[in-house]
């Protein structure tokens, strides 16, 4: 999954629970907000006054270092995997 300014907000991080920290870094309280269910980036964006590229390429790095250590969409880990 590409991270894009139109990818709902619990979707991200249920995929990639990696960004989560990247939601926290930018003082983003979406873990168990009934909104994320909703809001797409671009929305969590607009509503909390940050620059949505910035966001964006944050969230993409998050994942891009989740892969590097062998992390799948949804936080599987190819290690966790084989033990």
């Amino acid at each position: 999954m590409l991270i894009h300014r139109s990818s709902v907000v619990e979707d991200v991080m249920r995929d990639w629970p990696a960004t989560i920290r990247t939601f926290l870094d930018f003082q983003l309280a979406c873990v168990g907000c009934p909104i994320a269910t909703f809001h797409t980036v671009a929305d969590s964006c607009q509503e909390h006054g940050i620059e949505e590229a910035t966001f964006v390429a944050a969230l993409r790095a998050a994942v891009v270092r989740a892969v590097d250590q062998g992390c799948l969409p949804s936080g599987a880990c190819s290690a966790s995997i084989t033990s």
